[in-house]
């Protein structure tokens, strides 16, 4: 027992100081690991995002526009005078019925993803 006592003893121990030092070393590096990566990624995956959102409306206005002007000066005079409003209607109707075939094409793509999911 007392050989036991004295192997004991001789183990050095670091300093408490020390030892609060590294355990505060070891909780920053892990809080950094486990929030600031994991947000980096998530600031990546936002900012594609807004930039996707702004592109895909920046090309249906510019698509909108381009259809107005070729409905207003590629058709002669068949929307003059009364019927000047016809091809802004005609846009209106054509762009609002595109995005809701994109609405329920992405929500029945959900739908059937959430089925296999629970499959």
């Amino acid at each position: 027992m007392a050989a036991d006592d004295t192997a004991a003893e001789d183990t050095p121990r670091a300093p408490l100081p020390q030892l609060v030092l590294e355990l505060r070393d070891l909780v920053v590096s892990y809080v950094k690991q486990e929030t600031v990566a994991p947000l980096k990624q998530l600031g990546r995956y936002v900012g594609f995002g807004i930039a996707g959102a702004f592109l895909l409306g920046l090309g249906s206005l510019l698509l909108g526009v381009g259809g107005l002007r070729a409905l207003q000066t590629e058709t002669g005079d068949t929307f003059k005078g009364d019927w000047s409003w016809a091809p802004y209607g005609i846009m209106f109707v054509t762009l609002m019925t595109s995005g809701v075939l994109v609405w329920s094409a992405r929500r029945s793509r959900e739908q059937r993803k959430a089925r296999r999911a629970s499959a």
